[in-house]
Formats: C-alpha cells, sequence, structure tokens
C-alpha cells in the first residue's frame, strides 16, 4: 500500500490524485477509467471524477492501493 500526503490541502480530487501518482497521463485519461468504472474509494466503484478524497480514505486502482494521510 502507498501513502498520499495531503500536506495543507483539506482534500485532492479523485482523478488529479491519478494524474500526480502518474497512473495515467492525463486528465482524460482519467476521468475515463473513472468513467469506465475501474477505480474504487473505499472499495466501492467511484464514478465522480472529482471525488473529494480526504485523510482516511482509500483508493484502488489496477495493482495499486492508495491511503490518503495527513502530513
Amino acid at each position: 500500500m502507498k501513502e498520499f500526503e495531503l500536506g495543507e490541502q483539506e482534500f485532492i480530487p479523485l482523478n488529479t490524485l491519478l494524474k500526480l501518482l502518474n497512473f495515467v497521463q492525463s486528465g482524460g485519461e482519467a476521468n475515463h477509467l473513472i468513467d469506465e468504472g475501474i477505480v474504487k474509494v473505499n472499495e466501492v466503484i467511484e464514478k465522480q471524477k472529482r471525488k473529494k478524497l480526504r485523510v482516511g480514505d482509500k483508493v484502488t486502482f489496477q495493482n495499486h492501493v492508495v491511503l490518503i494521510t495527513k502530513a
């Protein structure tokens, strides 16, 4: 499991997280994969592209699991 530290932010949008972690090449690709139901948040398929991820949320994408943590 990988951790992503939010830093000063209260949340990060799901599609932005996928780009920052280099799981996708572009925002468009992130949005497409989210639409396809490939991404899960807290074990549930998430279709909201800009879903606000907060401390404690867990994102699952392909073979990656990312836990959102506080800096």
